[in-house]
């Protein structure tokens, strides 16, 4: 034990200062719930952003984002088809297979033809590409910008391999997952769910996850902030049970969480990393104990950690992929998924056979709540619009809960998923969306009864 303490003390000053000052910068700036300018309950990270685009304007910034879209489209095409290019960063930008190439051409006209109000009214209503390039794309850009630089406080100084190392043993058995991913889920539940994606990309990438972790972690703990949930409540006019409705959806979420990655098809992915070399262990060495270890562990990580220079370099590589690789993905998918749920009776005759049983446990609105039940899917927002705020409160807790509970959207956490390393397409996020329905749903039914 002597040894232990000794091995930690002698650690400089320094190390110590860039260890702790980081760290609890990035927890202040990704995790720690402040009020802004209204009141409102928000994290700096999303704040700054709301910033970014208020400096900007609404309207430069869709300019700035459909461009990035046609220019990501273009080199697309350009390196994938007409000349290959040696430079590693180009490589990974932009050569991609036909997939990724249709989609993202997709997105960059889908993004010029609202952007122009000029095209078929399906792509440019304002509730289908009107609404994700408008309400979402805008959000998506500062956030990225933000998260990119500001990252690699959460990721690179130490935090998380003293943070994995006092969870493992909670984590691992609960969640099947590593310890160090406890600050990824806080982020994601607290913060944003797009910045918890980014950051799980990123730990996929690095070697810290596997591929079934990563699929996990992205699946079930890339919630919708808080904030976003204090809009969906104040729409429906259901603040007063603000309270009761987050225990709610915090009980569903986590039972979710315990389940599913025991289950296929989350069970059945592969549990590789992503680099080859990779030699990352969660196991503590006898001659330490679980805190000397961990300690051990974030001083060792920030005495390696580069200086800003080096932050800088990485945090660039991160905004250009987002802003290339992830801004059109969520543009095409968005908008056909949107136009889908507006223009198609697709989601009414899934959810027509639940009428009877909503009918039978007498859930007001049984017809409306109904159709909400899958479309979800394709945008967290219908839910709430098509329930409106004059339907009664239980049906209207019923669907803001699941909505949120459901998780996997992709007009957003989705296209966000489907954009990044992480290996989940859109079958396996679809059955996973039904089974999350599946699990929460009574979860929910139970807890309006007991409400209401």
């Amino acid at each position: 034990m002597n040894n232990q303490n000794d091995q930690i003390k002698s650690a400089s000053l320094w190390t110590w200062f860039k260890f702790l000052v980081p760290s609890l910068i990035g927890i202040f700036i990704f995790i720690f719930p402040i009020n802004d300018a209204s009141g409102e309950l928000t994290v700096p990270v999303a704040f700054i952003a709301n910033k970014i685009i208020a400096f900007f304007g609404d309207n430069i910034v869709n300019y700035i984002t459909v461009s990035l879209m046609v220019l990501s489209a273009l080199l697309t095409v350009f390196f994938t088809y007409i000349k290959k290019s040696n430079v590693r960063v180009v490589l990974e930008l932009f050569d991609k297979g036909i997939g990724w190439v249709i989609v993202r051409v997709l997105g960059a006209i889908f993004g010029v033809m609202v952007l122009m109000n000029v095209g078929p009214e399906p792509v440019i209503s304002e509730n289908t590409g009107g609404t994700v390039l408008t309400g979402l794309i805008p959000t998506l850009f500062a956030a990225f910008l933000i998260a990119g630089f500001l990252l690699p406080l959460l990721l690179n100084y130490g935090l998380l391999e003293f943070v994995g190392t006092l969870l493992r043993r909670f984590m691992r058995p609960v969640f099947t997952l590593p310890g160090r991913s406890t600050v990824d889920n806080l982020a994601s539940w607290v913060g944003d769910g797009t910045i918890g994606v980014l950051l799980t990309s990123k730990q996929y990438e690095g070697g810290f996850y596997t591929k079934r972790e990563a699929a996990v972690i992205a699946s079930m703990f890339s919630v919708v902030s808080i904030t976003f949930t204090i809009v969906i409540l104040d729409y429906l006019h259901l603040m007063k049970y603000f309270a009761p409705f987050y225990i709610t959806v915090i009980i569903a979420g986590l039972l979710c969480a315990i389940i599913l990655p025991r289950i296929p098809p989350l069970s059945k992915i592969e549990d590789t990393y992503y680099t080859e070399d990779n030699d990352f262990t969660e196991e503590i060495p006898d001659t330490h104990n679980t805190f000397s270890w961990a300690t051990h562990q974030a001083l060792v990580t920030a005495k390696r950690a580069s200086g800003i220079d080096g932050v800088a370099k990485e945090g660039y590589k991160t905004v250009l992929d987002m802003w290339f690789g992830v801004l059109p993905v969520v543009m095409a998918i968005g908008t056909l998924g949107t136009i889908a749920a507006e223009y198609t009776p697709i989601f009414t005759w899934i959810g027509a056979p639940f009428v009877p049983l909503l009918e039978m446990l007498g859930i007001p609105d049984a017809l409306l709540v109904s159709k909400t039940l899958f479309i979800g899917f394709t945008d967290m927002y219908l839910p709430t619009l098509i329930i409106g705020a004059e339907s009664a409160d239980m049906s209207k807790f019923i669907v803001a809960a699941l909505s949120i509970s459901q998780l996997l959207y992709l007009s957003e956490v989705g296209g966000v998923i489907l954009g990044s390393k992480i290996p989940l397409g859109i079958t396996k996020m679809f059955i996973i969306f039904l089974m999350r329905t599946a699990i929460s749903l009574p979860i929910i039914l139970i807890a309006a009864y007991i409400i209401f």
